[in-house]
């Protein structure tokens, strides 16, 4: 054995390994960037777990209450039966920058479920022009129940990146 393995190997076996997590708790500042961000955009992309192992990953538009955000899919479409395997969802939030140094968005790890309360798919629909007024009065705003499914991705991780902060840097909290 090479001396640099040697080293390696004996390096390991004195490396202290980390146990506690680097999630933070969210404090009041966090989860003002968070809900502001939420508010400044209205796409994201979900990545779902095929039944092969493999993640897919979609674009879709979003509302949110809070940190609560709600999303349509069709009820007949892959993103659709990847949830009703595995509830458990990765999401980002951002735009398109043409500085790199300027990137700001939201990754969230997060669960999803099935909203069939018609109350609450109501409340979710009468939402959806204040988030994208242009298409008010239009059909894509009154999704067909029979067609369409509700989700609401309740996050459990957040990383709030803010480039503008030092390149790659995010602060990862706890929901």
């Amino acid at each position: 054995m090479t001396s640099i393995k040697r080293r390696i190997r004996e390096a390991a076996k004195v490396a202290p390994i980390e146990t506690e997590s680097p999630e933070a708790r969210m404090d009041a500042a966090i989860e003002r960037k968070i809900l502001d961000l939420l508010d400044e955009h209205r796409i994201m992309t979900v990545a779902t777990l095929r039944p092969d192992g493999w993640p897919q990953a979609t674009t879709v538009g979003y509302v949110n209450m809070g940190l609560a955000i709600y999303f349509f899919c069709a009820s007949d479409s892959q993103k659709a039966g990847n949830l009703a395997a595995d509830d458990r969802i990765s999401l980002t939030i951002a735009r398109d920058v043409s500085d790199l140094t300027a990137i700001r968005g939201l990754s969230m790890a997060a669960h999803a479920e099935q909203i069939i309360d018609p109350n609450e798919v109501r409340r979710i629909v009468e939402l959806l022009p204040m988030k994208f007024p242009e298409h008010a009065g239009m059909a894509i705003l009154a999704p067909s129940p029979e067609r369409t499914l509700l989700f609401r991705a309740r996050p459990t991780v957040i990383s709030v990146i803010d480039y503008r902060q030092g390149f790659g840097h995010s602060d990862l909290v706890t929901v």
